[in-house]
């Protein structure tokens, strides 16, 4: 009986490979490169000497080679991403309530001193007989104020001018921010008649729930285009310290925070979707005409640039988008054109699956036998009294 041996193309021309022991195969290291179109290094490996303890944040478990070069491609570290500065102020501008006493102390002062200036002027003689109550003398001393009628005359009126002066009336959304040589004193949010010491500076702040809609202002889309944005802010003033203290002019800050919130947000996204014939829309599909996502943005960098000074913004919403009158004219040619460009899609669309409808059911009911150049000049005939009927019905 003859054997026949059959040779694959790998085992010609090479030598025998020696067989390998079972122990020698336990004792022998997983190979980590198997051959010259290996990609699979493990990272740990690559790393392991670098000196920088922070851990290289890469997406897959491993990276590959260039092939058949044996060089490690270069494994770049994500650029760290920097918080915009929030703009520092005064730690001691914080409010705290300020020492006030109630109206009827300061107008019990007053009249106490009108009363001792009464009585100093009786006790120099320089009251009229006709105010001089019956019964009393003229005077105690008839050779005119002396220096104790004069210090009770600079007591008295000191203070009446302290529990007159001190007088002021807190109204309900309204407070009082006193400084005294230039230092914070506190805040008074008392509703009603108060005494407040006369010597301090007041200025009163709104701490009302307010809103304020803006003028139209400029911006520009994410495509370029010229807009104008008119915005609806919510807001309040919370700390009356630093919103009187720690700027300048609180409402005009809060206008500058938003015109810069609206360039940063408006250039992101697109003013219209693709279907107006415009460029594509911004991530996730957003546009401007999108004015939940638009306000909620924009509230949340309006929000974070006024807390410092504080101002609480709780909204701020875009309440119309146009375009500017340069461009209005040209992109609302350029709407109309897409409109139609669409409508005309539509009917041909509709035109063609009705031609094809009413070939397909006169073949297969075998109402008619055509050939190819019949079939074309049927389906000919067929489009244009389809379309012409379309065009006279949407006329």
């Amino acid at each position: 009986m003859t054997t026949t041996t059959s040779h694959t193309p790998e085992s010609e021309g090479a030598p025998a490979a020696p067989l390998e022991t079972a122990a020698e195969a336990v004792l022998r290291p997983a190979r980590l490169i198997h051959n010259e179109a290996t990609t699979e290094i493990p990272v740990h490996l690559l790393f392991r000497d670098d000196p920088d303890p922070v851990a290289v944040p890469v997406a897959p478990a491993v990276v590959g080679r260039r092939r058949g070069t044996g060089e490690q491609p270069r494994v770049r570290r994500p650029a760290p991403v920097r918080a915009r500065p929030v703009p520092e102020v005064d730690p001691e501008l914080a409010e705290r309530p300020a020492r006030v006493l109630p109206g009827a102390a300061g107008v019990l002062a007053g009249v106490c001193g009108v009363a001792g200036c009464l009585f100093a002027s009786w006790w120099a003689g320089a009251l009229p007989a006709a105010v001089t109550p019956p019964g009393l003398p003229a005077g105690l001393a008839g050779a005119g104020p002396g220096p104790a009628q004069w210090a009770g005359f600079a007591a008295s009126g000191a203070l009446a001018l302290l529990g007159f002066g001190g007088l002021a009336r807190g109204r309900t959304g309204r407070a009082w921010v006193l400084g005294l040589f230039g230092r914070y004193r506190g805040t008074v949010r008392r509703t009603g008649l108060m005494w407040v010491n006369p010597l301090v500076l007041r200025r009163r702040i709104d701490v009302r729930l307010r809103h304020w809609r803006s003028e139209p202002m400029p911006a520009v889309d994410a495509n370029g285009v010229a807009l104008r944005v008119v915005v609806l802010v919510v807001w309040r003033v919370k700390d009356t310290a630093r919103a009187a203290l720690g700027v300048e002019d609180h409402e005009g800050y809060l206008r500058e925070c938003v015109e810069a919130a609206l360039s940063r947000v408006l250039c992101r996204l697109p003013a219209d979707p693709p279907a107006a014939g415009r460029g594509g829309p911004g991530k996730d599909g957003a546009t401007l005409r999108d004015t939940e996502a638009a306000g909620d943005a924009l509230t949340r960098l309006v929000a974070a640039d006024t807390a410092p000074v504080g101002i609480e913004v709780f909204s701020v919403q875009p309440v119309r988008v146009e375009y500017a009158p340069e461009v209005a004219s040209r992109m609302q040619r350029r709407r109309l054109a897409a409109l139609d460009a669409q409508h005309r899609d539509t009917v041909l669309t509709s035109v063609v699956d009705s031609v094809e409808d009413t070939v397909t059911r006169l073949t297969l009911r075998g109402l008619v036998d055509l050939d190819d150049y019949e079939r074309k000049a049927l389906v000919k005939d067929l489009t244009v009294a389809f379309c012409t009927g379309r065009t006279a019905d949407a006329d």
